[in-house]
């Protein structure tokens, strides 16, 4: 069942339902993201709490704007994973250190536990762990600025 065959809107307890083209109504449905940091916006499953799928989202442009702002709603929610900006300064080049950076979510600093905690996600992303266990995105280290990836080329 993809995006244009069903109905999304929130019922008075904020729960998400999905109505579907045969008409069987969903209640509690949660948007899950297939390829989170490849494509994001692309392959979006709606399930229920069990996890079985009642629809699905080919591409997040596709969707009409009340029906999308409802998705990305939900999916902020659930999700946590600032993108970094911008690595402003490291504390140290050793393990542990703290980095000071800029994200799509404001400035912050956190702790690197190891070199373990940076993992490549693909042939240009990185996903960087905290000591608490937040992800951090470097979406494409090679479109990042040149102060931002020699630091990161320390730790790679």
């Amino acid at each position: 069942m993809t995006s244009t065959t069903f109905q999304l809107t929130r019922d008075s307890f904020g729960k998400l339902v999905l109505t579907d083209a045969a008409g069987e109504v969903h209640t509690g449905v949660s948007p899950v993201r297939a390829f989170p940091i490849q494509a994001p916006d692309q392959g979006i499953s709606m399930v229920l709490s069990d996890g079985k799928e009642v629809g699905w989202i080919d591409d997040m442009k596709d969707l009409a704007l009340p029906v999308r702002q409802l998705v990305e709603d939900e999916l902020e929610g659930r999700e946590f994973m600032p993108e970094i900006l911008h690595l402003k300064s490291v504390s140290s080049y050793a393990t542990p250190c703290t980095w000071y950076v800029q994200t799509d979510r404001g400035d912050t600093e956190f702790t690197l536990k190891g070199e373990e905690d940076i993992r490549r996600i693909g042939a240009t992303s990185l996903l960087v762990a905290d000591n608490h266990g937040i992800n951090f995105l470097v979406r494409d280290m090679y479109t990042i600025d040149k102060h931002t990836r020699r630091i990161l080329d320390r730790f790679l």
